[in-house]
């Protein structure tokens, strides 16, 4: 009777079960990805040097063009109008100009003989060339409205790729205004962001990029241009990069871009972000102390010196190699706490215990 009422022994521990890594130092490099898409190295934006009412279009993305092909064309009733105009006032001016100049000339020969005042010869000389000079301005304003008519149709600069259009017919647009993008189909090139605390190490990296549509080829290429300046409103660098032996790609194209390069301390492991927390306000990790012939262990805080950050992962030393560390469940952790650790890894932690 005694024995029944004694009090029940505590239930046991409930062990956590946890995800681990192994430290490793060897073969540690630096590696980024960079979503990018593929452009051409020589892109033109097209615009009409006059604004007005659009009413024909003549192309469509991804056909191909020629140096001087008709892209689009404005209402040119207006213009002609004014290239009429001008003419006119230009023929007048000339007249203007021929019969000051008639008057001129009789002014000279009646002053041979005193019966033109020195006065009226010098006002039919400044008559003269006035009109001149008017009749050269107008013929000038002729020119350019002729011009002016020629612009209502927009010509291709340069052969390539139609890669934007950027109007209707019937749409209004205004003089400069970029209605089109052509390419030049020749020199393909792959256009990535980079952050502004990454710049100094992409520069020295190594880079290989792959297509969506082909993911699993890998090809080289070679950095073109950094930008000196970061975009005002991403704070990121633009960087250009070209494919090696010339290489074709098709424009438009996404593209993924991996700058590696070695580590720059020799002594440093990769491991999850997500296995990084804080002790004292600096970095650390939680370690796993195993136990040779048991299946559980307990994990305990150790510091650790960062050394870099990659897309997914963190360059962390300071730990010996083959320290296991816990990679998930970080902020559940308590020093001292009993966990379970899967079956490869206990495998493995018994193996180095019994090496030890």
């Amino acid at each position: 009777m005694l024995a029944a009422c004694g009090a029940k022994a505590p239930p046991a521990e409930p062990l956590r079960p946890v995800r681990t890594v192994e430290l490793r130092y060897d073969g540690v490099r630096e590696t980024n990805r960079y979503a990018g898409v593929v452009r051409s190295r020589h892109e033109v934006d097209e615009a009409f040097r006059v604004g007005g009412k659009i009413a024909q279009r003549k192309v469509d993305v991804g056909q191909v063009v020629h140096e001087g092909d008709v892209l689009a064309t404005v209402d040119d009733s207006d213009y002609k109008l004014a290239a009429d105009a001008a003419q006119q006032a230009a023929e007048a001016a000339a007249s203007l100009a021929r019969q000051a100049d008639s008057d001129r000339k009789r002014l000279e020969a009646l002053r041979a003989d005193g019966s033109v005042s020195a006065s009226d010869d010098e006002k039919a000389r400044t008559a003269a060339h006035t009109t001149a000079a008017n009749a050269q301005a107008a013929a000038k304003q002729l020119d350019l409205a002729r011009n002016r008519l020629k612009y209502t149709v927009l010509r291709a600069s340069r052969s390539g790729v139609v890669t934007a259009v950027k109007f209707e017919a019937g749409q209004v647009v205004a003089e400069g205004q970029p209605v089109a993008s052509i390419a030049a189909d020749g020199d393909p090139e792959i256009v990535v962001d980079v952050p502004e605390d990454q710049v100094a190490t992409f520069k020295k990296a190594q880079y290989k990029a792959m297509l969506a549509s082909a993911p699993d080829e890998t090809f080289d290429v070679v950095l073109r241009e950094l930008s000196p300046q970061a975009a005002a409103q991403t704070r990121t660098y633009q960087a250009r990069l070209k494919p090696a032996q010339g290489r074709k790609l098709p424009l438009g194209a996404t593209a993924t871009l991996v700058a590696e390069r070695a580590a720059a301390q020799a002594q440093v492991a990769a491991i999850p972000a997500v296995a990084l927390t804080q002790s004292g306000g600096k970095p650390a990790v939680w370690v796993v102390r195993h136990k040779s012939g048991e299946g559980t262990a307990t994990v305990e805080l150790a510091p650790v010196t960062v050394s870099g950050y990659r897309n997914d992962d963190v360059l962390v030393s300071g730990l010996p190699a083959g320290a296991v560390v816990v990679t998930a469940g970080v902020h559940k952790m308590a020093p001292g706490l009993h966990v379970a650790l899967p079956a490869a890894a206990a495998s493995a932690a018994n193996d180095k215990v019994a090496a030890k």
